[in-house]
């Protein structure tokens, strides 16, 4: 694999990596700035220890996959976990073959977490860690773009003329199946642009159109693609969105202006902060099967990924709740029994009704998702 060629959008690597690592340790700064989101209420002591064991991580990592284990799944996903979580549980890592590269295609309900996660529940179960495909859109300055490089990030260009943006989905196509088949790594990407705020969780089949787009007409057909690029569904579920109010805000803003919305240039770090700091309950993260048989169409493809997020999805009780409270039904009554719901309504009560209505529609969706597969 030719890593020169895609310099521009990969990973950092050998030269790349020790400037950028250079300039991450004399941004001191911002590095304690993002510490502090960490350490929360925990004091100055706390702190300054997070900070001193990030600094001393970055300095000994000589690529960003020890970047990601000592960093990321070392430091700041136990973190995040202790602080803010009940209980995080993974299944299905157990199935992978640490000697291929898969590429995971998962729903998204957190901008950085998601991925995180995932690096986590792989490092636990002794499986190689992945890269990342992020939208250029989260680059706001240099040392945005060094964290998420020196973290496995591969960007996705995303506002380019037509011309210029087909040619450059060619290109991250052709890298992804370099990754996967010759270089045997791994990639997370999300199973459509942004993330999901109404909790329907679809592949967009676009996403699997990007796939083939370099060996069309290569004389490698559609579902052989397919086979060799080890698709595996991912699902994440949270027990609390800590963005949920957010994100109902923005979609019912977008809805009332005929699907225009005006996002400020630091709404998502904003999100991004609310999501490491926020409650989110229980989390699990779900590893579902490679694809494997003929898939003649994206649409196929997609339609098998959403059937394994949706299957797998891990129902908690808010997401039963909202459901039967939507609905007028009892019928997760047995599995509500302690679940103060009353509680967790109360939590919306000061939103506007139709805020309200799409919040509670986003924890019930993924219960509709499921039942509707099991019918």
């Amino acid at each position: 694999m030719d890593i020169e060629k895609y310099r521009d959008i990969a990973p950092y690597w050998d030269k790349d990596f020790d400037a950028a690592k250079e300039r991450l340790l004399n941004s001191k700064d911002k590095i304690a700035s993002f510490v502090d989101m960490l350490a929360g209420d925990e004091g100055p002591e706390k702190a300054q220890a997070y900070l001193n064991g990030i600094l001393a991580g970055i300095s000994k990592a000589g690529n960003y996959s020890e970047f990601q284990t000592i960093i990321t799944a070392g430091i700041f996903v136990p973190t995040i976990i202790g602080r803010t979580m009940t209980g995080f549980s993974s299944s299905g890592a157990e199935n992978l073959d640490p000697a291929k590269g898969y590429i995971f295609i998962s729903n998204h309900r957190d901008i950085i977490l998601d991925c995180a996660l995932l690096d986590y529940a792989l490092l636990i179960a002794r499986r190689p860690l992945v890269e990342m495909a992020f939208g250029d859109n989260l680059i706001l300055n240099q040392f945005t773009e060094d964290l998420f490089r020196l973290n496995g990030g591969v960007i996705v260009r995303r506002d380019l003329p037509m011309k210029e943006k087909y040619l450059e989905s060619r290109r991250l196509s052709e890298y992804f199946y370099e990754l996967i088949t010759d270089a045997h790594r791994s990639l997370w990407i999300a199973q459509k642009s942004g993330r999901s705020k109404d909790g329907i969780d679809e592949t967009h089949p676009s996403i699997i159109k990007m796939l083939y787009l370099s060996k069309r007409g290569s004389g490698m057909s559609f579902s052989e693609l397919i086979s060799r690029m080890n698709i595996v569904p991912l699902s994440i579920s949270y027990e609390y969105d800590p963005n949920d109010i957010n994100k109902g805000r923005e979609e019912v803003i977008r809805l009332q202006n005929d699907g225009a919305y005006e996002k400020k240039r630091y709404e998502d770090l904003i999100s991004m902060s609310k999501g490491m700091k926020g409650p989110k309950g229980r989390v699990h993260l779900a590893i579902g099967t490679p694809l494997s048989g003929d898939y003649d169409t994206p649409e196929a493809v997609a339609r098998e990924i959403d059937r394994q997020i949706h299957l797998s999805y891990k129902l908690w009780d808010t997401n039963m709740f909202a459901y039967d409270y939507l609905e007028g039904t009892d019928r997760f009554s047995r599995e509500l029994e302690g679940f103060d719901g009353k509680a967790f309504l109360l939590h919306f009560a000061h939103l506007s009704p139709d805020v309200r209505t799409f919040v509670l529609n986003s924890y019930a969706n993924p219960v509709r998702m499921a039942l509707k597969e099991m019918s």
